[in-house]
């Protein structure tokens, strides 16, 4: 395990904090998440459900502001949107009524300003290509698989030549055949281009094949990173052999125990708060 010692500053998280208004007041969702990230690094965020990793994702994208502390990219604050963090939805979010080739070149068109036709005809034949999608360039959403859907919403987030893809689950929908063959390909691309990655995932194997280091979320509310597990093993990785590996199973073991942990911590909690709610109801019975 290691702790944030990074001194790259292509992104970092300092302090992050965020609030949530309930009809019982504030809900802290993160407190004090703290990570830099190096340009090129691939990074995953892995936890329990509802212990934030998706709102530091949005946090990231600008989709949600901080209500504490903030994410700092190449020097500039990040507030809003923009094309320089492009996200890939466990949902490809693609436009129905437009083919493959239309909705990649959508992306390029709004991102891509001054550009001749035929760039942005190369660019996104390019984009479709680095996802082995170009056969397809023609068809509609509902002509391709759910795979293949997702290769799309890859290749059209990568279309924005983001300095940072944020993927929410990418793979989460598909069956496991296809899974493996998209993170083949996602570990394709980032060797080819060496763009920084932050990938949500509750998958560990998935976690420790492609990143080079896994981010472990504590349990909300006011959850954090827990540990840190840098991921020491040499690219590219192929999964036959690394079922055979130890370092790879040894990485493997070591978030399983944290998870492990942690989930066993809220069967401890929850049981307890059950405990006292019985004995509080005794005792009011009694005293009735």
């Amino acid at each position: 395990m290691t702790t944030q010692s990074r001194t790259d500053r292509h992104l970092e998280l300092s302090q992050v904090g965020i609030d949530f208004p309930t009809p019982k007041g504030p809900f802290t969702a993160l407190q004090d998440v703290n990570l830099k990230i190096k340009k090129g690094e691939f990074v995953s965020l892995i936890g329990h459900s509802g212990c934030g990793k998706s709102t530091v994702l949005n946090i990231v994208a600008g989709l949600y502001q901080a209500t504490s502390g903030g994410v700092i990219l190449d020097g500039l604050e990040v507030n809003e949107p923009g094309p320089e963090r492009a996200v890939v939805f466990q949902n490809h979010s693609l436009l129905p009524w437009l083919s493959v080739y239309k909705n990649v070149e959508l992306a390029v068109k709004q991102t891509s300003k001054g550009k001749t036709k035929a760039e942005i005809k190369e660019w996104v034949q390019h984009n479709l290509d680095l996802v082995h999608m170009t056969h397809a360039a023609d068809k509609l959403p509902s002509e391709i698989s759910g795979g293949m859907k997702q290769r799309v919403g890859i290749a059209r987030a990568l279309s924005m030549e983001p300095k940072v893809l944020l993927m929410d689950e990418p793979f989460g929908a598909l069956d496991a055949l296809t899974r493996a063959h998209l993170q083949d390909s996602v570990m394709e691309i980032h060797a080819s281009l060496g763009n920084t990655v932050i990938m949500i995932t509750h998958d560990v194997d998935e976690a420790v094949l492609l990143s080079d280091r896994i981010v472990m979320m504590t349990n909300g509310p006011a959850a954090t990173i827990g540990e840190i597990l840098d991921i020491n093993l040499e690219r590219p990785r192929n999964r036959l052999a690394m079922a055979d590996n130890p370092e790879y199973n040894r990485y493997r073991h070591a978030v399983l125990t944290f998870l492990y942990e942690k989930q066993k911590k809220i069967e401890t909690v929850a049981s307890a708060k059950a405990t006292n709610s019985n004995n509080t109801e005794r005792s009011n019975s009694s005293a009735a």
